[in-house]
């Protein structure tokens, strides 16, 4: 049975598609796996207790717009955060993971048409998976904008063509960016509230790697929105426990934004939504009041940092991030680089190919030459892996 035709240009998704490239390729040393980013540090030590807690209310119907005490530790969080106040029962929606949310604002604000054509949907490109399957889905046409070294690795959206940007609804942001670790100023965050204001778009901006940093907080849209005093229902921001708690598993993120947005997301989640178990709901209060875990966590991926720049700074094509867990690795081929890697070394990375799509302006496709590799496993083994890594790729492809 065919696919609905909607679906039917969508790649192999990018893990099965490595799987594929390595399947009967022998590694070639003692694994070491850099492809997937799922935090590898401890978990806060009072997840525990907070679950054994309140392993009863299992047996109830959790709250689809989440608890009110959970609500109320979000807006504390982006209080100290950002500086932004935020009404817990009006402009959050925590999240059974952040990838819900992500998928169905777009389904719940996409319009069907605008200026009486199909929308667009801008992504950047390399972009998280998810965005183009939550634009094909609303009926939109998702169109992929390149981010590379001569745009700081972060898309420049202005530059689309003003029949474009006239009848795109959304564009999808990530920062600090996955794959390449960029992260957005304060001015880039006005430039693109403008544009948006400017074409009547709205922005959803993941910011799901916040948290992970070396010297300065990102800023976020959320709190550029409250300081140039911007329409609130033009902006959805979302963040996750994932990456900033070491808590993958949790499936607990958030969704913010204007009352409005807000009520349309809430209306969704009542008819198809799936929220977070409340034991969970519960966990997820007491992780988002808790900074200190945050601050150890951070300290492990500074450490990495300056293993990755240590060990990297004189390999061609090496940039060392701002921010997130990856590396983004110019290798001249990632699909060859992976494969190699994996045969001679045994270190399992992700081609930033499998990350990105060709846009079809004779651009190409802008992961072709890199690599994705995460920073996620201990210190001892992100050195090894990088050691192994340098040396492998500097006798050639």
């Amino acid at each position: 049975m065919d696919l609905p035709l909607r679906f039917s240009d969508l790649p192999e998704y990018a893990f099965p598609r490595l799987r594929r490239l390595l399947d009967g390729v022998e590694a070639g040393g003692a694994p070491i796996a850099m492809s997937i980013g799922e935090p590898q540090h401890a978990i806060p030590p009072f997840v525990g207790e907070v679950l054994a807690r309140h392993t009863a209310d299992f047996s109830k119907y959790p709250p689809n717009d989440g608890t009110p005490e959970l609500c109320a530790a979000i807006t504390d969080w982006l209080k100290r955060r950002y500086g932004v106040d935020m009404d817990p029962q009006v402009n959050v929606l925590p999240l059974n993971g952040t990838r819900e949310g992500l998928y169905n604002s777009a389904v719940a604000l996409c319009r069907e048409q605008k200026n009486g054509q199909r929308p667009v949907v801008l992504l950047p490109n390399p972009f998280y998976q998810c965005y183009a399957v939550a634009a094909l889905t609303a009926g939109a046409e998702p169109m992929y904008v390149n981010a590379g070294p001569e745009t700081g690795f972060l898309p420049d959206f202005a530059s689309q063509p003003k029949d474009v940007l006239d009848r795109t609804e959304i564009i999808y942001i990530c920062s600090p960016s996955n794959p390449q670790g960029a992260v957005a100023s304060k001015a880039y965050w006005r430039d693109l509230i403008a544009l948006a204001e400017r074409h009547d778009i709205r922005i959803f901006a993941d910011e799901c790697y916040s948290e992970i940093w070396k010297d300065t907080p990102p800023p976020g849209i959320l709190e550029v929105v409250a300081e140039g005093n911007c329409d609130p229902e033009r902006v959805l921001a979302f963040h996750s426990l994932s990456k900033r708690s070491n808590l993958a598993g949790l499936r607990s993120g958030v969704a913010t934004g204007g009352p409005q947005t807000l009520k349309a997301l809430k209306q969704l989640r009542a008819y198809a939504g799936a929220p977070l178990p409340l034991p969970l709901q519960r966990v997820a209060e007491a992780v988002w009041a808790d900074e200190a875990h945050v601050e150890a966590s951070r300290q492990l991926y500074v450490e990495k940092f300056a293993i990755a720049d240590e060990v990297l700074c004189n390999m061609p094509g090496y940039t060392s991030p701002e921010a997130g867990f990856f590396l983004w690795l110019d290798v001249g081929d990632g699909e060859q680089a992976a494969r190699t890697l994996w045969r001679k070394a045994g270190i399992r990375s992700l081609p930033g190919a499998y990350l990105a799509r060709d846009p079809g302006n004779g651009q190409g496709n802008p992961g072709d030459a890199f690599l994705r590799l995460a920073l996620v496993a201990p210190a001892e083994d992100v050195r090894r892996g990088l050691v192994a890594l340098r040396e492998t790729l500097a006798g050639g492809l």
